[in-house]
């Protein structure tokens, strides 16, 4: 692990909010999602959160710039000054009781009481005063875009967590476009020690080139030929479950929409339906016998006007 101010990019002069801000650049920066091709993104990342954490907390900093704790946030010495350390007597060992906790001008004893309360002992240095409970880290946002098909039946997906840990998030059946899963605590870490902040997962569901969604109801355009149109007949339309054949009544006419109930997107208040716009197409070459016809019948009928 390297000095934390080395990978903050801070001097040991550093305030608390120029701290706060370079640490906000750099996660920005060397977050995964945003160096997929980059192996090394989640061990940069993970250092970057680890230098925070010390960092990012003023008893902690305090602790690191003394030399009592390393990098990682452990200690690096027994004792002060090479005696030993009796923290319930309240005294190093082998010093007068004079000496109190000072050792290099420093005092440790707010330090080893938090310690001691946080692990259950050290009834001494409890002085009864009731502390603001820590603020918690910060949420975080992240985007994820599965298939259309997918969001129909269910899938997981893998998102990496601030920390640069990679879980697999659930999506349920029928998810729509925009819905958020909440993942407790999996967001960034508190720089007071509290609790960590919450992720939040944005599903973005891809298009399918075969419809248009509308709420619950999907929408399909279907080709009919113009003697189907007119006389009646029958087409092919593709649905969630595969291709169905539909009835087109006769004398139908682009625009016309036919109802499937039941065959649109699921939901908990019960499936949509499929809509169905019909399109009616003309002969892809020329037809003699249409023309002849088409011709005999706009000079022996009337044109209605519009």
């Amino acid at each position: 692990m390297r000095d934390p101010y080395t990978v903050l990019g801070v001097p040991k002069t550093a305030a608390e909010a120029d701290i706060k801000k370079a640490f906000r650049k750099l996660a920005k920066a060397l977050h995964p999602d945003y160096n997929v091709n980059d192996p090394l993104a989640k061990e940069k990342f993970s250092e970057l959160n680890s230098a925070y954490e010390i960092l990012g907390d003023a008893k902690k900093r305090k602790m690191f710039d003394g030399g009592e704790i390393d990098a990682e946030g452990k200690p690096k010495h027994p004792g002060f000054g090479g005696r030993g350390f009796d923290p319930r007597a309240g005294r190093q060992a082998g010093a007068g009781r004079g000496a109190g906790f000072q050792a290099g001008g420093f005092d440790a004893s707010d330090i080893f009481a938090d310690f001691f309360r946080a692990g259950g002992g050290g009834a001494g240095f409890n002085t009864g005063t009731r502390r603001r409970q820590p603020a918690p880290g910060a949420d975080v946002r992240i985007d994820s875009t599965i298939s259309f098909s997918d969001a129909l039946k269910g899938t997981k997906v893998r998102v990496t967590l601030p920390s640069g840990k990679t879980i697999e998030v659930a999506v349920p059946a029928g998810v729509t476009e925009g819905r958020v899963i909440r993942l407790k605590q999996q967001g960034m870490p508190s720089a007071e020690g509290g609790p960590n902040g919450d992720a939040f997962v944005t599903v973005h569901v891809a298009g399918d080139p075969r419809f248009v969604t509308e709420g619950k109801n999907l929408r399909v355009r279907a080709p009919v030929p113009l003697e189907d149109a007119v006389l009646g007949g029958k087409v092919l339309v593709p649905t969630l479950e595969g291709t169905v054949e539909i009835s087109v009544p006769p004398y139908s006419s682009t625009g016309q929409t036919l109802r499937l109930r039941g065959k649109g997107l699921p939901s908990d208040s019960g499936p949509g339906d499929l809509m169905v716009t019909i399109d009616v197409i003309l002969p892809k070459t020329p037809d003699l016998e249409l023309e002849v016809l088409m011709k005999r019948w706009r000079d022996n009928k009337p044109r209605e006007r519009m």
